[in-house]
């Protein structure tokens, strides 16, 4: 049974300082009448359903038309539209590097500093999602594009209460203290950790998230941001000790199920099932909000998750890694306008919220809207958050965030060390560059 305490882990004091927002009154837009805003997405099937309840209270209270057209091709789509000259008034990319590439080729309309203003003081850690949003332009120069709506958070532990309960384990409030409980339940004889990095082609990619949740943990937001885009070399140091931190964990064999070596060949999907069993072969496991459709059936309830916490010696604050969905203005228009100033009115969250699949940096939204625990307690770790940083892997080029690190972390796994590993994929790097 999920816990009803706010949350667990290092934004707890973050939270208690949360004060519950006022009930934001309805929408109420200008009259456009006569407005016909065209938009191309992502979102298919249950989600598209949700963007139709979100789109119809705007059309309601402004008269204009929304005509979207979303596909799981849409990325693809919006290039080609760019490049013909013909694309949609909005362009939603699920993730920041393709419309970065697009400002760049002048496709993209800025949304002016105001609106950046506004995210930077209504969004939860909003610089964050400002500087995800702000792209070079043709010229070079950076401007504000990007408003990211319907989000996600990868920085979670999932974790089963009723057996935490019967060997007296408490919810570490810091990185030392999740240490202090790994040692312990070793030394109780159990396994800490259930971890798999299988996936098939993709074998690898969980530990990446380790290493980017690390990197968060342990360096400032810049130098992140500058492992990303290699200005910071990949075999740096800083890099080397956040792969060696993952490994703390992944490659003692008393600290996982099934031993260090297991980890490269359990799958992603099986490696959670291990804290279900009785005894639990496993007491945590690190995962992204994805994961419960991955355990046995029946059992999703039984598991609780925290936020995967922060140093306490370290002072880098409460950083959440995750993704999210980016609206663009690709084609300006009135109406276009006031569609993106509607998403900054709580209610244009709220709606999805109450639908499910749907989480929010948003700080004047309503959390009691949300339609379970689980989601409510996940946007409350995103307004906990001092820094948002987007999946790193998924920002750096294909043949490194989906090739060499996925590999590197798979030969870690085997055996090679953190500073050969690093060598390894900075020299794929520059053979790219």
């Amino acid at each position: 049974m999920f816990k009803t305490t706010v949350i667990a882990g290092a934004s707890a004091l973050a939270l208690a300082s949360m004060v519950s927002p006022a009930l934001a009154a309805d929408y109420k837009g200008p009259n456009l009448k006569g407005e016909v805003i065209t938009m191309t997405c992502p979102w298919t099937g249950a989600e598209e359903g949700m963007l139709k309840k979100v789109i119809a209270n705007f059309e309601k209270a402004t008269g204009a038309v929304v005509k979207h057209s979303c596909s799981q091709s849409s990325e693809q789509q919006i290039v080609i539209d760019i490049k013909a000259g013909s694309p949609s008034n909005i362009s939603v990319f699920p993730q920041p590097g393709l419309a970065a590439n697009m400002a760049a080729i002048g496709g993209l309309v800025p949304l002016g500093e105001k609106t950046k203003d506004w995210v930077k003081k209504n969004y939860a850690a909003g610089s964050s999602w400002a500087d995800l949003g702000t792209y070079k332009n043709k010229a070079g120069k950076e401007e504000f594009y990007g408003f990211f709506y319907n989000v996600n958070v990868k920085s979670l532990v999932w974790y089963i209460p009723e057996n935490f309960k019967e060997k007296g384990y408490k919810v570490p409030k810091s990185m030392e203290e999740l240490q202090d409980l790994t040692k312990k339940i070793a030394a109780d004889g159990g396994k800490p950790w259930c971890i798999g990095l299988g996936s098939d082609a993709a074998t690898g990619w969980p530990a990446t998230d380790w290493v980017e949740d690390f990197m968060l943990r342990t360096q400032s937001p810049e130098v992140y941001d500058g492992w990303v885009n290699n200005t910071v070399k990949f075999n740096d140091k800083r890099v080397v000790d956040a792969i060696e931190a993952y490994g703390w964990f992944a490659k003692n064999d008393a600290y996982v199920d099934g031993g260090a070596k297991a980890v490269a060949t359990v799958s992603f999907k099986d490696s959670p099932k291990g804290m279900f069993g009785s005894p639990p072969k496993c007491y945590m496991h690190r995962q992204a909000s994805f994961i419960p459709a991955f355990f046995p059936e029946g059992k999703a309830d039984e598991a609780d998750f925290f936020y995967f916490p922060s140093y306490a010696s370290k002072k880098l604050g409460n950083p959440v890694l995750g993704g999210g969905t980016i609206l663009t203005l690709t084609k300006d228009s009135k109406g276009a306008r006031a569609f993106m100033e509607y998403l900054q009115h709580p209610q244009a969250h709220e709606i999805w919220m109450a639908e499910g699949g749907f989480l929010t940096p948003h700080k004047g939204v309503d959390l009691a809207k949300y339609k379970s625990k689980a989601l409510k307690k996940q946007g409350e770790i995103l307004l906990s958050a001092t820094t948002f940083r987007f999946d790193g892997s998924d920002l750096m080029p294909g043949a490194i965030g989906a090739g060499s690190f996925w590999k590197g972390m798979v030969d870690y796994s085997g055996g090679k060390s953190a500073q050969q590993v690093a060598d390894d994929i900075q020299k794929s790097w520059d053979a790219i560059k």
